[in-house]
């Protein structure tokens, strides 16, 4: 394995969103001092900018050709993060997932990068079968056969700061409404990886460059999705009443609702995907990356109460 030096420049595509401003925080805490944030979402750059005025931010849709791959010059890793998880149409999936992700491995190619850190999705090996899973396999698939030097982290459904979806909704829509829907029983096994153990994980990634490796990521928690929800209840001190919906009948709501939003916080395919019954087993974060992940509770509490960044929210 090599070592990379801490001054030496690290990209990272897709840094604005929820992993992207975790992974800042951890890198920049562990000492690198030579970032760059590539990110076409405006709104999220802004919050990066005004975390870390340190950090080279440069605002790109890299679907498309431009002169952000300039910045591809001289790096000593790029860390992978962009991502389309949900949308309601498939070419939206196929542009950020396949197409931007061919123009950075050419770019990585161009400016021989000598390594990438990947950030796939358990789903790949899901028994889920949504645009998301099917561009998520076909961009890890493209990796692996790119030649570059590189490494595979595959993480579960994660949590943390910053999150506009998932548990981060959840948590903002609990405290804003007296009723909290749980479609069926809830009784959905999950597996929820905490954002900061998730980045340093990555973080030994970039220091260490394990070569063709792939790592499935998991939570050391299994819990039932309703038990996630009373353990954000519990954590803000909420009063929201719970109420169970038959799944079918939840189901249709999602699609209805849908219909009418552009950007759906939660899709009838996530659904599906929250329902499919995953059991993933993953590598020993400890064993492997020397991290061993904090209790959801504690985790839990972190995300939604701490005062550092869990008021700032991205968005969608």
């Amino acid at each position: 394995m090599t070592k990379i030096d801490k001054h030496a420049r690290v990209v990272l595509t897709g840094a604005a969103g929820l992993v992207g401003q975790n992974l800042i925080v951890e890198l920049k805490a562990q000492g690198y001092t030579d970032l760059v944030a590539i990110d076409k979402h405006e709104y999220n750059l802004e919050i990066l900018r005004q975390l870390h005025p340190d950090v080279t931010v440069i605002r790109a849709d890299l679907a498309e050709d431009g002169d952000w791959t300039d910045a591809f010059a001289n790096v000593a890793c790029v860390v992978q993060l962009h991502a389309q998880i949900t949308g309601k149409f498939s070419d939206l999936f196929v542009r950020n997932n396949i197409n931007a992700t061919r123009r950075v491995l050419d770019a990585i190619s161009k400016h021989a990068v000598p390594y990438l850190v990947h950030i796939s999705s358990s789903v790949v090996v899901s028994v889920a079968d949504d645009d998301y899973t099917k561009t998520k396999r076909e961009q890890e698939r493209m990796v692996v056969e790119s030649g570059i030097a590189h490494c595979v982290l595959r993480p579960t459904l994660m949590f943390g700061w910053f999150d506009p979806k998932h548990l981060g909704w959840l948590s903002r829509f609990m405290a804003k409404t007296p009723v909290f829907p749980i479609p069926g029983d809830g009784r959905y096994m999950r597996q929820p990886l905490y954002e900061r153990d998730f980045c340093r994980c990555i973080a030994w990634c970039i220091g260490n460059q394990p070569d063709g490796l792939v790592y499935d990521v998991v939570g050391d928690t299994r819990i039932d999705y309703v038990d996630i929800i009373k353990t954000i209840k519990r954590a803000k001190n909420l009063r929201t009443m719970i109420v169970h919906i038959p799944y079918g009948l939840f189901r249709f709501l999602l699609r209805v609702y849908a219909i009418f939003s552009g950007k759906p916080p939660f899709t009838a395919d996530q659904l599906e995907a929250l329902t499919a019954g995953d059991d993933f087993k993953g590598v020993d974060t400890f064993a492997v990356f020397g991290v061993a992940q904090t209790p959801f509770v504690e985790a839990v509490r972190e995300s939604y109460c701490d005062p550092r960044y869990s008021s700032v929210v991205l968005k969608r």
